[in-house]
């Protein structure tokens, strides 16, 4: 297993080496979608590319998928060649702090066969609370050679979870009022997929914005030991539920897969919707404190 996260020092160093890398800012703010790469136009890590989440970590909106597609094989190939990705390359993905939209990065290119990526533990925030340096000039590179190799084995799709396939673990990442139905801003049915339990992607960072260390983590995964299927884990529109595969990597949790298209997807497709915290359906770590 490949280390999936990154801290500051150790990418100054890498940096310093020479060694192949494609550092990708991965900014970006829902509420006003031009803000990260406005923020990256004020300083970024030096010779990082700027991505976008809609328009270059996901295909455009359609009638299934949810709000944020995977991309086409395709559009992903392009994307990585364009930044000069090789297939020997180190990706490393950061954006704000939060690790969702970076998370996504790393997520992605294992999904089309780059297993050399890892996500900087803090994000910017971290950088520049080392007192590293920025940059504003973009980056500059020679094409890449990289070629795709989808590994279905990292995701699960509609069918699957609607007919129950190997009735799989299946955990909503969401804060526990859009997981109950109490509360939804954002996409128009309430509620979560029946049988999900809940766990907060949020629990696996610290106070300090970092990842929880691996110790840490494989103490508050403990509890899947016990359970037969590995997890599948979702969201609102397939973001913030790669944080929870990332810190469930960490753990040393095997197999996880994930639903892209989530609860987005989910309710486009007409699935059915529970509601409410029931006996079943709630924070396992939770309900045993």
């Amino acid at each position: 297993m490949n280390k999936p996260i990154i801290g500051v020092i150790e990418l100054a160093a890498k940096l310093a080496s020479g060694e192949k890398i494609l550092i990708a800012d991965c900014r970006f703010d829902p509420s006003s979608p031009d803000a990260g790469r406005m923020a990256y136009d004020r300083g970024h890590i030096p010779g990082a590319h700027y991505l976008h989440l809609d328009e270059d970590l996901a295909a455009p909106m359609g009638t299934t998928g949810g709000r944020h597609p995977l991309p086409a094989v395709e559009d992903f190939t392009e994307l990585m060649c364009s930044l000069g990705v090789d297939m020997d390359t180190l990706i490393v993905a950061y954006d704000g702090g939060g690790l969702a939209a970076a998370a996504r990065l790393w997520w992605l290119a294992r999904y089309f066969g780059h297993a050399k990526v890892v996500v900087l533990d803090g994000g910017l925030a971290a950088w520049v609370a080392a007192e590293q340096s920025l940059d504003e000039e973009p980056a500059v590179v020679a094409r890449g050679n990289f070629s795709a190799r989808i590994d279905d084995s990292l995701r699960v799709d509609f069918d699957t979870l609607l007919h129950n396939e190997g009735s799989p673990l299946l955990i909503d990442t969401r804060d526990a009022l859009r997981y109950a139905g109490a509360e939804e801003a954002v996409d128009p049915i309430p509620g979560h997929i029946p049988g999900a339990i809940n766990v907060p992607f949020m629990d696996s960072i610290g106070e300090n914005g970092l990842l929880l260390d691996a110790k840490t983590l494989r103490e508050y995964w403990a509890w899947l030991e016990d359970s037969v299927q590995p997890p599948v884990v979702y969201c609102g529109s397939g973001v913030t539920a790669f944080v929870t595969a990332l810190a469930l990597e960490v753990a040393g949790v095997d197999d996880v897969r994930l639903y892209p298209g989530s609860w987005s997807d989910w309710c486009q497709r007409g699935g059915a919707i529970a509601t409410g915290q029931g006996t079943s359906d709630v924070n396992p770590i939770a309900s045993a404190t």
